[in-house]
């Protein structure tokens, strides 16, 4: 039976409508793949970019604590010169005033002799030559001699040899030193400095721990003991 021109009408429509649907189906397929393939880029993306956040700070936060070690370092280094430097001053201020004192003791004339005394004989003892010289201060020259003169018995007893002894008239100490003496030999290339500010220099010196550990107490870093 042939078809009239309502039914082609009627079946081109139904295979239009069959091919819309079928296109529209593909369509939101599309869509729907090219959503998911965004949302999965788009999350990649998101967590690359976070990863290199993460890492960059967590990198300025390293620089940030390795810059403040840094800083505590240099402040701690700070702080220690200073307390050095009040330390050191303390002493500097302590020895001064053992020369001050010194110099008063010099001027007591029966204290300053016996200690011209036994700085004359450690001289002789140090020296052990045959011809001492002997360096003062001019205003000692009478307390020198009579230190020598008392000495000189002493010394030849204890070491059986002879002794000659002569004060150098041509070149006397400074006036301004706290006192003392500078022995030499005969040719005088073999010195011993007995002035007061170089005994208490040595003395500074080989006492310095224990004065350091009665000024600051002990020191917790230090292993050994003398």
């Amino acid at each position: 039976m042939a078809l009239t021109d309502a039914d082609v009408q009627k079946q081109i429509k139904h295979m239009m409508a069959f091919i819309e649907q079928e296109a529209k189906e593909k369509v939101e397929e599309i869509d729907a793949k090219a959503d998911e393939e965004f949302s999965i880029e788009k999350g990649r993306l998101v967590q690359t970019q976070r990863l290199k956040i993460m890492d960059y700070y967590e990198k300025k936060e390293k620089q940030i604590e390795q810059l403040k070690k840094i800083q505590m370092s240099n402040l701690k280094n700070q702080a220690r010169l200073k307390v050095l430097k009040v330390r050191n001053d303390m002493i500097t201020d302590l020895l001064n005033e053992a020369r001050r004192r010194l110099a008063r003791m010099a001027q007591d004339a029966a204290q300053y002799s016996q200690l011209l005394e036994g700085l004359v004989l450690q001289g002789f003892y140090q020296l052990l030559e045959p011809k001492v010289t002997v360096r003062c201060r001019q205003q000692d020259v009478d307390l020198v001699q009579a230190a020598i003169d008392k000495n000189l018995p002493i010394y030849r007893e204890a070491v059986k040899r002879d002794l000659v002894v002569r004060i150098d008239q041509g070149r006397f100490l400074p006036a301004e030193i706290a006192g003392g003496v500078e022995l030499y030999n005969d040719n005088g290339k073999i010195k011993v400095c007995n002035t007061l500010e170089s005994r208490i220099e040595l003395i500074s010196q080989q006492m310095m721990p224990e004065i350091r550990t009665s000024l600051f107490g002990a020191n917790p870093n230090r292993k050994f003991m003398d």
